[in-house]
């Protein structure tokens, strides 16, 4: 007698299957095989399960490369113009400014200074020499991700641009900051990245 557990089962049905059609008490063949194929669990399956995870796990990441190509302008968009701010300007200490190539100039001013963390955070971007539809200022770190922060400035005047964040705190203490201003008109995008230090 043949003793039947989990891990036999599938030879056991095999050897009774064969003796059935041995003896000729099954005389369809086919039928037998079809039961066969249908009792017996599919030694594939595993196999099967694999490459569908493996499959699903390359889809997934497909997926995620496109959706961050798609969303990576909203990150950053991409500017026409980028321009440098005037070496040696410190945010810290005074505004910051960059020339255009057509003779404009983008000033950027942050108070209180110095410049807080957890606490509001009063700017000012100032336009001489070109029209804006609109102003927005990225707030990145330098060496690490803080999240999303790129507030609207609101018009405070002619060229004269003005809005209110805050920094949030970083666990490591101080850290540099990118203030990138961002200025869309005329059909363009002009982007000024100014760095400063806040924290303690």
């Amino acid at each position: 007698m043949i003793g039947i557990g989990c891990d036999n089962l599938p030879h056991t049905l095999d050897l009774l299957l064969a003796g059935i059609l041995d003896s000729g008490q099954f005389p369809d063949r086919t039928l037998a095989g079809t039961l066969a194929f249908t009792v017996l669990p599919s030694r594939s399956m595993p196999q099967k399960k694999s490459f569908l995870v493996e499959f699903a796990l390359i889809l997934a990441l497909i997926l995620i490369g496109v959706v961050g190509y798609k969303l990576s302008p909203l990150l950053m968009p991409k500017a026409d113009l980028s321009l440098l701010p005037e070496a040696g300007c410190d945010l810290e200490k005074s505004s910051c400014s960059a020339a255009l190539p057509d003779g404009g100039r983008i000033r950027l001013s942050l108070s209180p200074r110095p410049i807080p963390v957890s606490a509001p955070l009063d700017m000012t971007v100032e336009l001489a020499g070109l029209e804006a539809d609109k102003v927005e200022v990225d707030f990145a770190g330098v060496s690490m991700n803080m999240g999303f922060n790129r507030p609207v400035l609101a018009a405070a005047g002619p060229g004269r641009f003005a809005g209110r964040t805050t920094l949030p705190v970083c666990v490591t203490g101080r850290m540099e900051w990118q203030a990138t201003v961002l200025i869309e008109g005329g059909h363009r995008r002009i982007a000024v990245p100014f760095r400063f230090a806040a924290g303690h």
